[in-house]
């Protein structure tokens, strides 16, 4: 099954088939002081120097998200999605849970970008998922509901097959959903991960799409977090995860190791070369 999305100039095609697709995470406010500060005051420079760096680090689609207090989402994403177009040529994923930003945003958004996200609530169901449908664009599909997260692995497919078959209702392909079956962290639960990977072979097994992953979560609250969240992106690689939201510098090697390792870099090119740049950049 393939997940066609496009910027200004370059296609990005996600598939079981093809190599690990990297979202890049680094425009988000979340946690980032110095960024949320520059998008309160509505300034788009650092916002323009992420999307460079992440595309020269190998992300080959650019999440862009600016929901930080004090912002005024409606009207900024769409300015921040037109500054990022000017920067790369890369794909887009459009991140936010409000209708109005969303639209403005995607009417601006060159190519076929990607919507990040609709989830199992109602009321995610019935404002964002149309939107995606109105704009026939592929969606990142998030395992929660009105219930919150459910626990179990069976209890997240569910909750994707319903996201599904809604989707199905209002004209969105299975083709076009992308499923995060969401990466909780191992330091409240040592079970968190094992149940996310779980959940993951199921939803490729069970409804065939693609996965999308924010693997870094799993992490949260332990030291050595980059070494951590390298494993479980080659274990979950390994299950089916083919576009996780990554920061690309950080996470690259990892992923590029588990293509070779998958059979997903013929003659480990890919490998081979990203390898030759490091050792020419010392």
């Amino acid at each position: 099954m393939e997940t066609k999305l496009a910027g200004r100039t370059t296609e990005v095609v996600i598939s079981p088939l093809t190599p690990t697709v990297m979202i890049g995470e680094r425009i988000n406010p979340t946690g980032k002081r110095r960024l949320a500060a520059a998008m309160v005051a509505g300034d788009l420079d650092l916002i323009r120097r992420y999307a460079r760096e992440q595309a020269a680090a190998g992300a080959t689609v650019i999440d862009v998200n600016v929901g930080a207090a004090g912002v005024d989402e409606d009207t900024f994403l769409a300015e921040a999605v037109q500054a990022v177009a000017e920067e790369v040529d890369l794909p887009l994923a459009i991140d936010s849970t409000r209708p109005r930003a969303l639209e403005s945003a995607l009417k601006v958004a060159p190519g076929r970008p990607l919507v990040n996200s609709v989830n199992g609530e109602e009321r995610s169901l019935s404002e964002i998922l149309p939107l995606v449908a109105q704009f026939g664009l592929p969606t990142v599909a998030l395992c929660m509901d009105d219930n919150g997260i459910p626990s179990d692995a069976d209890g997240r497919l569910a909750v994707a097959a319903r996201i599904a078959e809604r989707a199905e209702s209002l004209g969105v392909p299975s083709e076009d959903l992308v499923v995060d079956c969401l990466a909780l962290t191992c330091s409240s639960d040592p079970n968190a991960p094992s149940v996310t990977l779980e959940a993951m072979r199921k939803v490729r097994q069970e409804l065939g799409v693609n996965l999308t992953l924010g693997a870094s979560n799993a992490s949260f609250g332990l030291p050595d977090r980059d070494l951590l969240n390298g494993v479980f992106l080659a274990l979950a690689i390994g299950v089916g995860l083919n576009a996780p939201i990554v920061d690309p510098e950080k996470a690259r090697p990892y992923i590029l190791a588990a293509d070779v390792l998958l059979g997903k870099d013929e003659w480990a090119m890919r490998y081979i070369a990203d390898f030759r740049c490091r050792q020419a950049q010392g």
